[in-house]
């Protein structure tokens, strides 16, 4: 086990599925963990041998700052707890339901002088990361076109999930991070247009349903992104390719190929491959390193409040393109709120 947090206290909210990867890299990195949770705490202490807080006040007390890893909906208000007793935060994504709750809980913790981070994981997925940086020198020109797509089994069966009022539905919960994606690879995003099917009927969301949004950019890139909750016992996939003048950049998680480089030079990314392997280290443990490095002082990791929030927007805009069946105009709807 690393000591690099060694004697430094997480309070860790929630102990739900994504609550277990998280505790793994809080241990890994030497932390001590304090778990609040109206459900399940006593269950995750016995067992990754943690400490279980009776009252979030308690924890707040105590931990150095939190992690909040419980249902989307409750994000907000947590926030705003850990905030008010200014302790910083971690947030699992989306960092709020709606882009006016983003904003109201990152004014508050610029107020209050507490440092906020959304965990938005794929940043550091070692071949997200490679594609960024590939971008970034200018490997394949200028992005042109780019495809992202996420398929999980469906966890709509029950709980929270097909509730979109609370969950924010297949885009919002699923494809989230893609749109964050497409807006981290290929610049800023100038219009949404979305379909899903079957619809969402009366704020239930169909158990297997597939959402498609395609946007365009700033640079004039277009991108499209595909999430697909799917039958129960479909394999998790995810992947993308963005293509440039100059080259393609791929990647599939159900592929031994690992990320490639396809260039006009000729040099393909062979010496450049990052294999699928699991014996690397866990993006979550990357990530949770970088962002308590940035609660502590340290450089400010590569992802932000304000990408956080700005996911949120690209969700809600998706969601009002299906729901009204037009292209929306992301300067209009973050200047307003409203369909252009």
């Amino acid at each position: 086990m690393s000591e690099e947090l060694a004697g430094l206290t997480v309070g860790l909210i929630g102990a739900g599925n994504i609550a277990h990867v998280h505790v793994a890299a809080w241990k890994a990195l030497g932390a001590r963990v304090l778990v609040h949770s109206l459900e399940g705490a006593e269950e995750l202490s016995e067992q990754y041998g943690l400490e279980v807080a009776p009252s979030l006040d308690g924890l707040l007390t105590e931990a150095a700052f939190v992690d909040i890893v419980t249902p989307s909906a409750t994000h907000k208000d947590l926030a705003l707890a850990a905030i008010k007793a200014g302790v910083n935060v971690i947030c699992e994504k989306p960092l709020t339901l709606t882009a006016a709750d983003s904003h109201e809980v990152i004014d508050a913790a610029t107020a209050a002088g507490v440092r906020l981070y959304p965990a938005h994981v794929v940043r550091f997925f070692p071949e997200y990361k490679a594609a960024y940086d590939a971008i970034q020198a200018g490997r394949i020109g200028r992005v042109a076109v780019a495809r992202f797509f996420r398929q999980a089994s469906s966890p709509a069966g029950s709980g929270w999930y097909r509730d979109v009022a609370r969950s924010g539905g297949v885009i919002m919960d699923l494809m989230v991070h893609d749109l964050d994606q497409a807006r981290w690879l290929c610049g800023e995003v100038t219009s949404v247009y979305a379909a899903q099917n079957p619809p969402t009927v009366d704020g239930t969301s169909p158990v297997n349903v597939a959402a498609h949004v395609t946007l365009t950019h700033e640079g004039g890139a277009i991108s499209h992104c595909r999430a697909t909750w799917g039958a129960t016992g479909i394999p998790f996939k995810t992947g993308f390719s963005v293509a440039g003048a100059n080259g393609v950049l791929k990647f599939t998680s159900d592929s031994d190929t690992g990320y490639r480089e396809e260039l006009a030079d000729g040099n393909a990314g062979g010496d450049l491959m990052i294999p699928e392997s699991t014996l690397g280290e866990s993006p979550y443990l990357t990530q949770l390193r970088e962002l308590a490095a940035g609660l502590r002082g340290g450089d400010e990791p590569r992802v932000q409040a304000s990408d956080g929030a700005m996911a949120v927007y690209v969700a809600e805009a998706a969601r009002a393109s299906m729901e009204t069946g037009k292209v929306i105009d992301m300067k209009t709807f973050v200047s307003t709120g409203a369909v252009a």
